[in-house]
């Protein structure tokens, strides 16, 4: 890590709501993977790791931003390539470190600790919306990628569904629920042109923005079963009213 890479990372790293990001995620490491992968949380989760993992290719040199426990970086390890993580909470990055065997840095997106060209990959999945600069770090994510690299993300979109979110995790945080994600963060919910032009302001080509997930994790066993039935209409059909938002580019060859 190159010394104002250390200093940057130091000011992003104290900040307040990246601290309180740390904080929560410390606290929901034992938790996660029972929200995650168990259930239809696994259901869930797996659904969007599919729309990311078509975007990257297979048995190369990934990093996952975000990692949390690791679970991404174990579906991609299963095509035979090499995984490495980056989280801002060291309960998360315990469990990554744990599941995989994999190398897993404490550190935040915006400032990434590596040198330029390094990556054939990046993923994201749902740590996107708690970015404090998302331009600069596609910026970062352009750098550490290698030339012809793919990046493939996923986070928060904003329909009518999620604009009551925000609302609902204010409460939550002051009914003191302890649940994953359940908290006021400041979260960011993307319409498919912000993310486009930020991955088109930061060079990438090839990019695609399309929505995903209409049956959300956190529904009713009952209700989620009846979403997911209507999930591939949605997505094709009517894709606004999907929750999230994945992204993907490719670094220009030279």
């Amino acid at each position: 890590m190159h010394t104002n890479q250390r200093s940057s990372f130091k000011n992003y790293r104290g900040g307040i709501q990246l601290t309180k990001v740390s904080a929560h995620y410390d606290l929901m490491a034992e938790n996660y993977d029972s929200h995650y992968d168990k259930n239809q949380g696994r259901i869930y989760y797996g659904h969007i790791c599919s729309s990311v993992s078509k975007k990257l290719p297979k048995g190369a040199k990934l990093l996952d931003l975000g990692c949390g426990t690791g679970l991404f970086m174990q579906r991609y390890l299963k095509s035979g390539g090499v995984a490495f993580g980056i989280d801002i909470s060291r309960g998360m990055i315990k469990k990554a470190k744990c599941r995989n065997n994999s190398e897993v840095f404490e550190g935040t997106a915006e400032v990434l600790p590596f040198k330029s060209e390094t990556f054939d990959c990046i993923s994201s999945i749902l740590a996107f919306s708690y970015l404090q600069d998302p331009a600069g770090t596609l910026e970062e994510i352009f750098r550490v990628l290698k030339p012809g690299g793919a990046v493939s993300i996923c986070t928060l979109g904003k329909n009518v569904f999620t604009a009551i979110v925000p609302a609902a995790y204010r409460i939550g945080e002051k009914l003191h629920v302890n649940r994953v994600g359940m908290g006021s963060f400041g979260e960011h919910y993307y319409k498919e042109h912000e993310l486009y032009d930020i991955f088109f302001s930061a060079g990438f080509t090839d990019i695609s923005v399309e929505r995903c997930s209409f049956a959300h994790v956190d529904l009713k066993p009952q209700i989620y079963q009846i979403t997911k039935k209507f999930e591939p209409f949605v997505e094709e059909k009517i894709p606004y009213f999907a929750f999230n938002i994945c992204a993907s580019g490719i670094k220009p060859k030279k």
